[in-house]
């Protein structure tokens, strides 16, 4: 294959017209999730689960490769096995370096169990392909309805705690000593952020999870240390690259996820030479200045 071929795979337009239509679905779920990762990639940060985000990720997929293998819903399959992980981690992982050990175990169990289901999977190759590198045109209505749905679940239950987690995230012994309920707050918060990479995985796939729950924010959070900007410009950054990602997908040959990282990963250099420049970025894992009101006792 020559360059002009190598081009032509990523980039193709032809009958782009024709395409668009059959994406609907899957811009619409693009726009909802960069909303949901976009607000929950903030907290991600604060709270420094990055590495969370991918152990999750893992038995997410495992449970969505178990679900292909039974011919049962793939979404609430990853539901599931996120949901599970999230609690593991919540509940067995409460300090950075438990957390981190558990994960470390968690991850390569998860990651094994969803390469067996795959592998005793006789159905099509691209079912397979698309549960790790996400898929185009796979949200049928019945999807969208159920992603949509649990979205906004989780969005509301984000918007009634945010006050309180910011609290717990930014210094949860003063927290905790304001009575705050802060392990009550992290296990929830683990529950919403299983669901979040739960969903995403159905758009860019479990390897590439990270670049919407992680990098819009870790971008925003280069560029100011205003909580309200963060949030609007995380959510802009995740939107953009989720529907942007799609948008290109739709004229090339090659999985969704390689656009979707590379917009994120390029907004992210931006905001870094941007911030590096203006001197403004702030620290990656603590909470912009001003997020933080102590709440009524």
């Amino acid at each position: 294959m020559d360059l002009q071929d190598a081009l032509h795979a990523v980039f193709t337009f032809d009958n782009y017209a024709e395409l668009l239509p059959l994406v609907r679905n899957s811009l619409l779920a693009g726009a909802v999730l960069g909303l949901l990762g976009g607000l929950i990639g903030v907290f991600v940060m604060m709270r420094d689960l990055a590495f969370a985000v991918h152990g999750i990720a893992e038995l997410s997929f495992a449970g969505a490769a178990f679900a292909l293998l039974v011919g049962a819903n793939v979404v609430a399959g990853s539901l599931v096995g996120s949901v599970l992980a999230a609690l593991v981690l919540g509940l067995m992982g409460i300090r950075a370096r438990d957390r981190n050990s558990i994960i470390g175990v968690v991850m390569p169990f998860g990651l094994g169990l969803g390469i067996l289901f795959l592998s005793l999977y006789e159905g099509r190759a691209a079912n397979k392909f698309g549960l790790l590198t996400g898929q185009i045109v796979s949200v049928d209505d019945v999807q969208l309805n159920l992603l949509v749905g649990s979205a906004v679940v989780v969005i509301v239950a984000l918007v009634l705690i945010w006050r309180p987690l910011t609290f717990a995230s930014a210094d949860a012994a003063l927290a905790e000593a304001r009575g705050v309920p802060v392990r009550g707050l992290s296990i929830l918060f683990m529950v919403l952020l299983g669901v979040a990479v739960a969903l995403s995985i159905q758009v860019v796939g479990a390897l590439l999870v990270l670049s919407l729950l992680i990098t819009p924010a870790a971008a925003a959070l280069r560029i100011t240390a205003a909580p309200g900007r963060v949030v609007l410009l995380s959510v802009a950054f995740a939107c953009i690259s989720v529907v942007g990602g799609i948008l290109l997908a739709l004229g090339g040959r090659i999985p969704i996820s390689p656009y979707v990282t590379t917009i994120s990963f390029a907004i992210y250099l931006i905001c870094r030479a941007v911030g590096a420049r203006r001197g403004t970025a702030a620290p990656a894992t603590r909470a912009p200045r001003g997020s933080v009101a102590a709440p009524a006792s």
